[in-house]
């Protein structure tokens, strides 16, 4: 962010208050030092490039849930229950439930995926963390269901060594993806997309698999 003002004093007093914080806490780097000019021609001003400095999560934890709260109140969904915790220095994780809650989630889960995405959206541009939304238990019966679909597919990983899934439909890919991951740590595993579709392929970690085979 770019701040212009008579002296670098002032400069650096607006870049306080605009990011209200010391000015010790701020990334500053000076652009254009001020100076009068000579008989009040070919002055200049103080220019300064601000950076905001980087929160952790547990500053932004608060904020976060006083939005989510105040979103809610103004929804027309009965929800009793927002939390709002660190999952680890990387994702914020929003745990949300409620009368209502089965609404939010939709047939299919279609709700929870536009939810989800929003959600990302808004707080990694704002704050940089990645989330994980959490509604009614929804991840986690998701997750067991995945694990007893994905169950013969990782037999058969194990014995070939690589192996591609079928589709997964938004959030169920990357709940795939870490499943996967988890189970095969040495190996190769990433999320692949085609033709708008979503599926993982598993491999050596030199070779980066890109076969045909279906679970």
């Amino acid at each position: 962010m770019r701040i212009e003002a008579k002296t670098l004093e002032e400069a650096y007093l607006k870049a306080s208050e605009t990011f209200k914080c010391s000015v010790t806490e701020l990334n500053i780097k000076i652009l254009q030092y001020p100076s009068k000019g000579f008989l009040g021609f070919f002055s200049k001003t103080a220019v300064i490039e601000v950076e905001e400095p980087e929160k952790n999560i547990e500053e932004v934890i608060g904020d976060i849930k006083k939005s989510l709260i105040s979103l809610f109140n103004n929804s027309c969904f009965n929800i009793d229950t927002i939390d709002v915790y660190k999952i680890n220095d990387e994702t914020v994780g929003i745990k949300i439930d409620g009368p209502d809650a089965a609404l939010l989630i939709g047939k299919e889960g279609y709700r929870y995926n536009a939810l989800n995405y929003m959600l990302y959206s808004w707080i990694n541009q704002k704050y940089g963390f990645k989330v994980r939304l959490e509604i009614a238990e929804f991840l986690k019966t998701q997750t067991e269901m995945l694990k007893n679909y994905l169950a013969p597919f990782i037999e058969k990983v194990k014995i070939r060594g690589y192996g591609k899934t079928k589709p997964f439909d938004g959030i169920l890919a990357f709940l795939a993806l870490e499943i996967l991951r988890k189970e095969f740590p040495e190996k190769y595993v990433a999320l692949k997309e085609r033709n708008r579709e979503k599926y993982i392929v598993i491999g050596e970690r030199h070779e980066h698999y890109s076969g045909n085979s279906n679970s």
